[in-house]
């Protein structure tokens, strides 16, 4: 049996991949050189020191939209994070591009983000303001705190006790660049970007019927004329329509019916799911929660883990921001009810 080494596989890429794809052996580095891996090619390693980190793990006890603790089957950061990768994967292999380079960036997107999804990243932003002294009505208020900057300060700095996972950049730029109209210097990058998208856009739907916030009828008939009646035919219209419209323009795109269709549904899941009555109700509760932990914090430094305070270099908003920031929703509530919730006492 022959052992394909990182030589090899790297030379396969530059054999069998796109012209435009991110070979490994052409990366633009890390901030500290490593020895090369026998096995693994750059790309490679930096996918698995993703998986093997505790932020990485810690996603498995963070919402998405739901929290987990109304259903077993309801998505969290973590399953969403792989639906991307596969969706990512799937597009990327199709255009013969780099996978390894769009897992790891896939991995690795949200590892910024908060206890209690995009609400805990709004409360955040706006404690900040507070402490800064910040109209919080302002728009800089509402930007304090960007889940995809803290994935890049986790990998880049908490991970391994400070010393970060000393990623490419190839992959840190992925992860920074992949919300919003941020673009990615690579192709793969941008792959991620769309994924995200197509992945919580379908899987939100797909959740709030589960709730029974949504019904399928509900949807928009237009969207349903594009994009498909169900959950797979949907992802399916999405990803092949990605595929074929990048393949003939060059780069990463979507037709402008079928990006129209998916824009629609996103807007309508914004009326009528994440701001329905069954998810506010929590919103209301999580932002109190994080917003009274960052009070509580602040007030008392003492009571933040030294090694986030090392980490912040003797920034104590930071400190705090980035320990509030790692945090799994119900070690989060625990903290909370451990320090404002009185706790019954035996006296004999």
């Amino acid at each position: 049996m022959d052992v394909i080494t990182r030589q090899m596989q790297e030379t396969q890429e530059h054999e069998l991949l796109s012209a435009q794809a991110s070979c490994a052996a052409d990366t633009r580095g890390r901030h500290r050189a490593s020895a090369p891996d026998m096995l693994r090619t750059d790309y490679q390693r930096d996918r698995d020191k993703i998986l093997h980190s505790k932020s990485f793990r810690r996603l498995s006890h963070k919402t998405q939209v739901f929290l987990a603790s109304e259903g077993d089957h309801f998505r969290t950061r973590l399953t969403h994070t792989l639906e991307v990768a596969q969706i990512a994967r799937t597009i990327t292999r199709a255009l013969g591009l780099n996978e390894d380079l769009t897992e790891a960036i896939s991995l690795g997107h949200d590892l910024g983000h908060t206890p209690f999804g995009h609400t805990g990243e709004a409360a955040l932003s706006l404690a900040l303001a507070r402490h800064q002294g910040i109209d919080p009505q302002s728009d800089e208020a509402k930007t304090l705190y960007r889940h995809n900057e803290q994935s890049v300060r986790v990998v880049e700095y908490i991970e391994n006790a400070g010393a970060g996972l000393n990623l490419t950049v190839e992959v840190r730029d992925g992860i920074l660049n992949h919300t919003g109209d941020l673009r990615a210097a690579t192709l793969e990058g941008r792959i991620v970007a769309t994924a995200d998208r197509i992945a919580y856009v379908n899987h939100d739907i797909d959740d709030a019927i589960r709730a029974g916030i949504l019904r399928e009828a509900d949807l928009p008939e237009s969207t349903h004329k594009v994009l498909g009646v169900c959950h797979s035919d949907r992802i399916e219209t999405l990803v092949a329509d990605m595929v074929c419209a990048s393949a003939a323009a060059g780069d990463i795109t979507m037709t402008e019916e079928v990006y129209a269709a998916m824009m629609e549904l996103r807007a309508f899941l914004f009326a009528s799911v994440y701001q329905s009555d069954v998810v506010m109700n929590e919103v209301e509760k999580a932002s109190h929660l994080i917003g009274d932990l960052f009070d509580y914090y602040v007030a008392n430094p003492d009571q933040i883990p030294e090694e986030n305070m090392t980490i912040a270099q003797g920034d104590h908003l930071r400190a705090v921001t980035d320990y509030i920031a790692g945090m799994t929703d119900r070690f989060a509530t625990a903290t909370y009810q451990k320090l404002f919730i009185p706790q019954a006492i035996s006296i004999h």
